[in-house]
């Protein structure tokens, strides 16, 4: 089973002051963009003779017999401090505990992991690729589990997850995890500007609080504005709209941050957003061609050093995770380096279709906070 993991764009982001449990108040629009992390899924058969320790190993805390995972990432963790890791086993865990699934058949699973979803950018590739692994083992060990309930599941793990079982674009409230679909905006494309620095959320977090920044946000959070009359408007108009609250605290971090983005805006005279805490820089576009006139004139006249610029789609053509997608063909054993990625046959401009429940709450004790 291969799925693909897309990356997200804040193209909106208020945040309030710190609440009582240590996390702060969000309000987000979330869209989906055209890069993509590949994960290839590979069952892994034992021996007649397995069942039995298969069937104990369900009951076995994080028994990783259940997972194993690889990656064309050397700099990359593939134990439990990689989501995908951490998902899956935390997912065995659960199904042996309540007795979900076919515990004592189930087959164990190994994953490859083809990264190009640049890590702390802003742009959820961790998440996305946990909200990935979650809804294939889901396939996998045949869980009848609605979106709802994946998603829920998926917010112990952060807060970006429950957004991808709800996209392409959608309003996220709360902490992330109350998420509302939308349109996806008229403006169909982003420009990406992608600097070789890692901005680490937390520490985001923490200037933000320093620089006692929340009292906007909270006011912000309390009035939202009309989204929907927002995905409507072309490139200009909506940037003119866009905000994002952690821009200020992410640049007073890394001011060459700061400074690349107020050339970006001086030369190509557009507006230029933040996505999440950074580091990762858009604009955006009414169609490809614009996008990629913007992009060609970052990359052959403004001579940036160590800044990687592409062009996406926002809200590209998939399902996102509310069902895996299968390869027809079975699976021979192997695990490929370098998988081959297959076009979707749906329109990308198709307003997402919501399960039955239009917001979706997490009503599990989260692990990871913020700060």
């Amino acid at each position: 089973m291969r799925i693909l993991a897309a990356a997200k764009i804040n193209l909106h982001l208020r945040v309030g002051r710190r609440r009582s449990d240590g996390f702060h108040p969000l309000l987000s629009w979330m869209c989906t963009a055209g890069l993509f992390d590949t994960l290839t899924f590979v069952r892994r058969r034992g021996s007649a003779g397995d069942d039995v320790t298969a069937s104990a190993a369900a009951t076995a805390p994080n028994d990783r017999s259940w997972f194993t995972l690889s990656t064309d990432h050397p700099q990359l963790p593939t134990d439990s401090r990689n989501l995908v890791t951490k998902v899956a086993l935390a997912l065995a865990d659960a199904l042996g505990r309540d007795g979900e699934g076919p515990t004592g058949r189930r087959e164990r699973v190994s994953a490859f992991l083809v990264k190009r979803i640049p890590s702390g950018a802003g742009l959820a590739g961790g998440s996305s690729d946990g909200a990935a692994a979650l809804s294939a083992l889901a396939t996998i060990w045949k869980l009848d589990w609605s979106r709802p309930q994946l998603a829920d599941f998926a917010a112990k793990f952060g807060s970006d997850l429950s957004f991808f079982f709800f996209g392409p674009s959608a309003v996220c409230t709360g902490r992330g995890e109350i998420v509302r679909p939308i349109a996806a905006p008229l403006a169909s494309h982003a420009v990406l500007m992608l600097p070789a620095i890692e901005m680490p959320t937390p520490a985001v977090y923490r200037r933000f609080d320093e620089m006692n920044l929340g009292a906007g946000g909270d006011e912000a959070i309390a009035n939202e504005p009309d989204f929907a009359s927002w995905t409507t408007l072309r490139s200009d108009a909506l940037l003119a709209r866009l905000l994002n609250d952690l821009e200020s605290p992410a640049f007073a971090i890394r001011p060459e941050l700061g400074e690349l983005r107020a050339r970006l805006e001086r030369e190509l005279k557009k507006i230029v957003r933040m996505s999440g805490s950074g580091s990762s820089l858009f604009t955006l576009c009414d169609d490809a061609a614009s996008a990629e006139r913007i992009a060609a004139r970052v990359r052959d006249e403004m001579n940036l050093a160590n800044v990687r610029v592409m062009t996406v789609r926002l809200a590209p053509a998939g399902d996102m995770y509310g069902r895996a997608r299968r390869k027809r063909k079975p699976w021979d054993g192997r695990v490929p380096g370098e998988p081959t990625v297959r076009a979707i046959p749906q329109s990308a401009r198709q307003e997402p279709r919501p399960p039955e429940e239009n917001q979706s709450r997490s009503r599990i004790n989260v692990s990871r906070r913020d700060e």
